[in-house]
């Protein structure tokens, strides 16, 4: 049985949301990281600076050591097109040590698909695979059934006895 650990950094709660569904489905390890410096005060605005400059502000990481695991899900929120700058600094602090990753991202309108070539970047890497959410569907339910096949799938890429395609079936021979 592969060992999967989902690393979360949640500023509303959302995050954990998607992060908590996945670990009681599937008994996966969880982790948090949080800031040094809780964001009080112009809120938006740090935000938003640490986004357009790609800023990786002092974190505090709370879990067991990402080295110990096959996969490490990344989740977090997207903030201005980008990935929120604590899981930036979470990547890059735990570059060396990181395993295959997977990324997850919540976004409140568009840039999602960024976050997993951010974190390629960071990484040198790119995630085994992505996915994002916005936040009406994680308000309105409907993430569930996508998260959870994500989960499958990170499963099945983790175990090694991913069920191959024959190729007939495969897109390659749509047309």
């Amino acid at each position: 049985m592969s060992k999967i650990l989902v690393v979360t950094y949640s500023f509303t709660g959302t995050s954990t949301r998607l992060a908590e569904l996945m670990c009681r489905s599937r008994v996966w390890k969880s982790a948090q990281v949080t800031e040094r410096s809780p964001r009080k005060h112009l809120v938006t605005l740090r935000c938003a600076i640490d986004s357009l400059f790609r800023l990786k502000p002092p974190i505090c990481y709370n879990g067991p050591d990402p080295a110990e695991f096959d996969l490490v899900v990344l989740v977090a929120p997207i903030w201005l097109r980008r990935v929120a700058s604590p899981m930036r600094s979470f990547a890059a602090s735990f570059r060396a040590v990181l395993p295959r990753v997977a990324v997850v991202s919540v976004m409140g309108g568009s840039g999602g698909q960024n976050a997993a070539a951010e974190i390629g970047s960071i990484l040198d890497k790119a995630p085994l695979m992505s996915t994002t959410f916005t936040m009406r569907e994680v308000e309105d339910g409907s993430y569930a059934s996508r998260l959870l096949a994500l989960a499958t799938a990170v499963d099945a890429a983790t175990d090694g006895s991913a069920v191959l395609r024959p190729y007939e079936l495969s897109p390659e021979t749509a047309g």
